[in-house]
């Protein structure tokens, strides 16, 4: 009877688990176009794009979460689909204040949308 209990708990166990990893691993990849900026201006001053390049890099120099501004108004935080899971900001540091295209996968939750950078490159100014 004990084994059978045992038995029947491992296999919930791995059913659940296989079940998690089917779930992350079908988010499919999106991508976006916006702006790199600290969190704080996105939320606290409501801007479009960043004030500078500058500013960006002192904010998130200080600890400041960078994130991507997209052209709709939708914030995505940057992700690390690692655990444990490691912060963004150096990825997105050489491109801070600048306009990016970005694709990953999205995720969402309680309203909040976080990317997993596969690739991200500047938009090139016309």
């Amino acid at each position: 009877m004990r084994t059978t209990r045992i038995a029947f708990f491992a296999a919930l166990l791995f059913s659940i688990a296989a079940l998690a990893m089917v779930c992350f691993a079908d988010a499919p990849a999106t991508t976006v176009k916006g702006y790199v900026l600290d969190s704080a201006c996105a939320f606290t001053k409501n801007l479009d794009k960043p004030i500078s390049n500058e500013c960006a890099v002192s904010c998130a120099k200080a600890g400041s979460a960078l994130v991507i501004l997209a052209e709709d108004g939708t914030i995505y935080w940057p992700i690390a689909d690692t655990m444990p899971s490691t912060g963004q900001n150096p990825k997105l540091l050489p491109f801070a204040g600048e306009k990016v295209t970005v694709t990953g996968k999205v995720y969402q939750r309680g309203g909040s949308k976080a990317i997993v950078i596969e690739k991200i490159a500047a938009v090139s100014a016309k």
